[in-house]
């Protein structure tokens, strides 16, 4: 519930903030897919930041901080392997 909560208040911010720039909401498809990549990336500067501060490069900060699973979510194919609800599906069937 908390988790809720937070993106509604995120979400009320962020309403705020389109009204003081005077953006339309829902913005333009484009437009919108380019704020998400900026919430996105946003969201990495500042771990990453603390990485490369305590002496890692760019390359093992964002590694280390696993950025690329953050910003581009579970690839396709990736965890089919691994993944346990395959298996209890199967035997549902049956």
């Amino acid at each position: 519930m908390k988790m809720y909560l937070m993106a509604v208040g995120a979400g009320l911010l962020v309403g705020v903030i389109y009204s003081l720039l005077q953006v339309r909401s829902p913005a333009p498809p484009l437009v919108a897919l380019v704020g998400l990549l900026g919430i996105l990336v946003g969201e990495q500067i500042v771990p990453v930041g603390r990485q490369m501060l305590g002496g890692l490069g760019l390359q093992a900060a964002w590694i280390e901080e696993k950025c690329a699973p953050h910003l581009f979510g579970a690839l396709p194919g990736r965890h089919a392997a691994t993944d346990p609800s395959k298996s209890e599906d199967e035997g549902a069937g049956s």
